[in-house]
């Protein structure tokens, strides 16, 4: 199975690689690391979380108030949303298919 971003879920991802490059060094690299895994598991087990939608799910970091949105077509993992917990709930709804 692979996987692909929506453009503004990379953005967000993105974005949160800078903010937490600008706290501490490294810490970046530690947040990219638990989403990368959040994705790995994601892969594994599409449909180990409880539905957020009719065809979303989101799988939450470890360490990290994040939440990776997201939906399965067929063989792929469309990444809706790098969410930030503390953020209004349902921003991502206008991405979904």
């Amino acid at each position: 199975m692979t996987y692909s971003f929506h453009p503004l879920a990379e953005k967000e991802l993105n974005d949160a690689i800078d903010y937490y490059n600008e706290c501490q060094d490294g810490l970046s690299i530690e947040f990219a690391k638990e989403v990368y895994k959040a994705i790995q598991i994601i892969l594994q087990f599409p449909q180990a979380w409880s539905p957020l939608s009719k065809n979303t799910r989101r799988c939450i970091t470890n360490r990290f108030p994040y939440g990776v949105i997201y939906q399965e077509k067929k063989d792929e993992i469309i990444i809706i949303a790098v969410m930030q917990l503390n953020k209004k709930p349902n921003y991502w709804h206008n991405r979904m298919e």
